[in-house]
């Protein structure tokens, strides 16, 4: 059965550009999109559009972790955390803003921008293809495309209103080189206390760099000058599925024992949430 093109995809067409010849206007040819050279790049029934080449399709984050993700986010307890994403961005866009988000996964953060900005289109990009079936159907005005974070965007030049970059690898000269020089990159990133009292329980987590915030700065140095930056830090009170959805839903699950996750005892129904977002503006 023929795939139609989702609408939202459809109006983020003009940004986007051919990964494999750079060639502007991918237009859509039945079940894909094809560049004027030729190059052709499915769109999955699911609605998003497949252009990441050379990397296989369980790249990415696995079912099992955007499961967990779904259902943790969907209890609000990062709420805060997506409104202040989202009210950095509304304070440096317009309504008809173009917003996209690196690492979008899910298409949590980008439907809280798209919901503080009426008249604006977002665009997600992420490798993983369980995490895209979800941000296709995460707003009604935001798109979702295969892609790496660390390879050259498929998006023309000066296109973007607005980078987001939640919890996700960072692309410092891609970011500058899609954003109009009015534009914004928005990053945000965890402190060292977020989580705290789950790290504690489960040593096996991933940790946080306490350089984490220099190399942060050292990378994006030469491309962005800061322009704000808000601090949000909460406590959240979790059920035992809460705990152990925010384990499974990171890497740290790769790294955690099962005998630590069936015992009560390791799981708190307290943490400590704490992020910094930044808004940054190119140099």
């Amino acid at each position: 059965m023929p795939v139609s093109l989702p609408p939202a995809l459809e109006l983020s067409l003009d940004l986007l550009c051919c990964p494999t010849c750079r060639t502007r206007h991918l237009l859509p040819v039945r079940d894909a999109l094809r560049c004027p050279v030729g190059h052709t790049f499915d769109i999955a029934r699911h609605g998003y559009a497949g252009l990441l080449t050379g990397t296989r399709a369980t790249s990415g984050d696995d079912t099992a972790m955007v499961q967990a993700r779904s259902r943790f986010l969907s209890t609000g307890t990062y709420a805060p955390i997506r409104n202040v994403g989202a009210h950095l961005a509304a304070d440096a866009a317009a309504e008809q803003a173009t917003v996209v988000d690196v690492g979008c996964g899910t298409g949590y953060y980008l439907a809280g921008v798209l919901d503080h900005l009426p008249g604006a289109r977002g665009l997600g990009l992420d490798t993983s293809v369980r995490a895209l079936r979800s941000a296709a159907r995460a707003h009604e005005r935001a798109a979702a495309v295969a892609w790496d974070v660390f390879r050259p965007f498929p998006l023309a030049d000066g296109v973007a209103d607005v980078v987001l970059d939640v919890f996700a690898p960072r692309n410092p000269a891609e970011f500058h080189r899609v954003l109009r020089p009015t534009g914004r990159l928005i990053v945000v990133r965890p402190t060292g206390r977020h989580l705290a009292e789950l790290r504690g329980r489960l040593p096996a987590m991933v940790t946080i760099d306490p350089a984490k915030e220099q190399r942060l700065h050292r990378a994006l140095g030469p491309f962005f000058e800061a322009a704000v930056t808000e601090e949000v830090e909460y406590s959240a009170t979790l059920s035992r599925q809460d705990a152990l959805d925010l384990v499974a839903m990171t890497p740290s699950a790769r790294h955690v024992s099962r005998a630590d996750l069936t015992d009560d005892g390791f799981l708190p129904d307290r943490v400590t949430v704490s992020v910094l977002a930044t808004a940054y503006q190119p140099r």
